[in-house]
């Protein structure tokens, strides 16, 4: 099973989404996003800014 975006309100009113492995651990999530519709243009957004990305090192 892949993992999975979940889009939620926060406390504030607001959307945010968070990142989930297979394995139901979050390993990202985001900023609040005034609207829902918003909150999954982000998970889009980083979608396609994941694909083939490279990792790379840095000192700080």
């Amino acid at each position: 099973m892949a993992g999975k975006f979940e889009v939620y309100p926060d406390r504030a009113g607001k959307f945010r989404f968070r990142l989930k492995a297979s394995n139901g651990q979050v390993v990202a999530t985001s900023e609040a996003y005034e609207s829902k519709t918003a909150a999954k243009d982000g998970c889009e957004a980083v979608q396609r800014a994941a694909n083939g990305a490279d990792v790379v090192e840095t000192d700080g």
